[in-house]
């Protein structure tokens, strides 16, 4: 098999000239080179996945004071108030960094319109506030139902939550 490849044995007495010395030289500097890239790179990856992890946490934790900002808007007196906590949470629901903080907006919105409400008391002068405040509280509702039905309605190119 010797004789087929051309092999000859190598000269343990020979010495090395200052040419293959230099191209050892080269050789061993690109494999020291080669490896600190490899490092470099894994420890370039590694970084990246911290940094990612870390504004992750920190778009989470955001979202979630503004999420609990929205909500005690929701639980207000006031009817403007509530609608503003209803635009909050939609807002919310749109740029939520994952799909289950995005659920949880539309889940208070859809558990708001299930809360009990009192009927319309009529148009009747001795009733004139509490009609005032059923349609405002009225208009809530409507508000809440249009966002959700705009959601579903938008075409399939845009963005949507």
């Amino acid at each position: 098999m010797v004789v087929l490849l051309d092999f000859q044995e190598i000269d343990s007495t020979a010495k090395l000239d200052a040419k293959t010395l230099f191209d050892l030289l080269k050789l061993s500097f690109g494999v020291v080179a080669a490896a600190g890239a490899l490092v470099a790179l894994v420890v370039a990856y590694r970084r990246q996945r911290v940094d990612e992890a870390v504004a992750h946490r920190h778009a989470t934790r955001l979202h979630t004071e503004r999420f609990s900002q929205a909500v005690d808007k929701l639980g207000s007196k006031s009817p403007a108030v509530r609608l503003g906590g209803v635009h909050t949470l939609a807002g919310l629901a749109d740029d939520a960094p994952d799909d289950s903080l995005r659920q949880t907006c539309i889940d208070v919105l859809c558990a708001y319109l299930q809360l009990p409400f009192t009927s319309d008391p009529g148009s009747d002068p001795a009733h004139q506030e509490e009609h005032h405040r059923y349609l405002a509280l009225r208009k809530v509702r409507h508000t809440i139902l249009r966002l959700i039905a705009d959601h579903y309605r938008r075409p399939r190119g845009t963005h949507r939550s």
